[in-house]
């Protein structure tokens, strides 16, 4: 029977020292203040936990398959490669890259996701993860010592739980979220990699078109509601074979392996520093002139017309293009198709798009998102960046959709009321025979509505009431 026992080393300024560590089942407590160095290789196995509130030193490989935390700093000084290979939920205070190896030679590979909750430090060599690790700061960690040759490859996510202001995130973005209520914001820098749609952006149609070797994606609590300015920096480690920066652009892309969308004019960024100012916040990279990054899109707009709404668009040339899905959201997630505005085919020259968007009130929301989808004719899809529309709150809106509804699946709506309150929702059949009757206690504001039981409706057209005090509005859905 395998004996369990605990090491507790404490007591500042005492030091341990060993040549390599295997901890099988026991607990290793590196206390504040002490330092345990090791010469070699650490393995925490399953069943095993090692806690530092001090510092471990190691020149070799950390294995972790056990418990690895604590506050304090986790130093890898070896003078080759080494190995970080964290487990699952694992935390350090401080992870501080020193690595005395040649160029080449002196990277710490990151094998898995961790957490740092005070600082990532870096004083001679690289960091580089996994494509599918990631190095994750929380709100009030840093990342500090990156230069030319000694820098984070890969992933790194850093968060700021408050961004009213400027706000620096460390890892080549500063986002100013001044009038906005964005919430806590993640921006994850991927650089280094080399990797296209992953490390680096490329242009659809034109492969041998590339941005630098980073894409940084910022993902807010809450979208903007007006555009904000972000600035995005660079190594030239991370040029990615571009030379000159004098006409740079920041293009912006709504998700992985979706179209680029240049965001704001061209500018001199010869400092590998650029600012621009996205009304969305998504997917960012940085190119010049001799690599434009957008397929055929050079302009994308929406604007009010009134109670409607215009969106306009502008392409400078198409390849086999057969048309463009006009797309909207009322929360920024679930998109409906508006609409399809035929293309031009195969054409060298510039054309212009519009499509008017009726009665913007209906959506029952205070700001719309809106983008492109578009469709060559081998059915190769495509999408815009994200443009958004304020709505001004204009009394009661009461809609379902969809409208044309697929057996099995319920019907949703929405209401947005100036009033709190009581309200009645009820459904009748073409004849005016009751199917469901409910009341709503609303809010002032927009409220989600669901109707599971529409799943189980026979054949046929339904009108579906909606009533709070003398108002009384409806609609029509047609089970299929």
């Amino acid at each position: 029977m395998k004996k369990l026992f605990t090491l507790t080393l404490a007591l500042a300024p005492l030091a341990g020292f060993a040549q390599a560590l295997t901890n099988s089942g026991a607990t290793i407590t590196v206390q504040s203040g002490a330092l345990l160095f090791v010469s070699g290789s650490v393995q925490n196995t399953a069943g095993s936990t090692l806690t530092n509130d001090g510092t471990v030193e190691l020149t070799g490989d950390l294995t972790n398959a056990g418990a690895l935390n604590g506050t304090g700093t986790l130093r890898f000084s070896g003078p080759t490669d080494q190995q970080l290979t964290p487990g699952t939920g694992a935390t350090v205070g401080t992870l501080a890259i020193a690595n005395t190896g040649p160029t080449g030679a002196n990277r710490v590979l990151l094998k898995g996701d961790l957490t740092t909750t005070t600082a990532t430090m870096l004083s001679a060599g690289l960091l580089r993860t996994d494509a599918s690790a990631t190095l994750i700061l929380p709100d009030g960690a840093s990342l500090s010592g990156e230069t030319a040759g000694r820098y984070v490859q890969g992933n790194v996510r850093i968060t700021r739980n408050t961004v009213t202001g400027p706000v620096n995130f460390g890892n080549g973005a500063i986002l100013n979220g001044t009038g906005q209520a964005l919430g806590a914001v993640s921006i994850t820098r991927t650089a280094g990699l080399q990797t296209v749609n992953v490390s680096y952006g490329q242009n659809l149609g034109s492969p041998g078109y590339k941005g630098i070797d980073r894409i940084w994606t910022v993902q807010p609590t809450t979208q903007p509601t007006a555009a904000l300015p972000l600035t995005l920096s660079w190594l030239a480690d991370d040029n990615n074979g571009l030379t000159d920066f004098s006409q740079a652009r920041v293009y912006q892309q709504a998700a992985a392996g979706q179209a680029w969308g240049a965001v704001g004019a061209a500018t001199n960024a010869s400092s590998l520093t650029i600012s621009a100012s996205p009304g969305s916040l998504a997917r960012f990279t940085v190119s010049n002139a001799t690599n434009p990054l957008p397929v055929t899109l050079t302009a994308f707009a929406a604007e009010r017309r009134g109670t409607d709404g215009l969106l306009s668009w502008r392409t400078a040339q198409e390849k086999n293009s057969a048309y463009f899905v006009v797309e909207s959201s009322a929360d920024g997630k679930t998109y409906r198709e508006l609409g399809r505005v035929g293309g031009q085919g195969s054409s060298t020259t510039a054309h212009e798009y519009a499509f008017a968007d009726a009665n913007l009130a209906r959506y029952g929301a205070e700001l719309l998102y809106y983008r492109l989808r578009s469709v060559d004719q081998d059915s190769t899809i495509a999408y815009s960046p994200v443009r958004t529309l304020s709505i001004p709150f204009e009394g009661l809106v009461f809609e379902v959709y969809p409208t044309h509804l697929p057996t099995g699946q319920a019907l949703l709506g929405r209401v947005r009321t100036p009033e709190a309150g009581p309200a009645t929702l009820f459904i009748t059949d073409v004849l005016g025979r009751p199917v469901l009757r409910q009341t709503l206690n609303l809010a002032i504001g927009s409220t989600a509505l669901e109707l599971p039981a529409a799943r189980e409706w026979a054949e046929g057209m339904y009108i579906v009431h909606f009533q709070q005090g003398r108002h009384h509005l409806s609609a029509r859905v047609v089970r299929e």
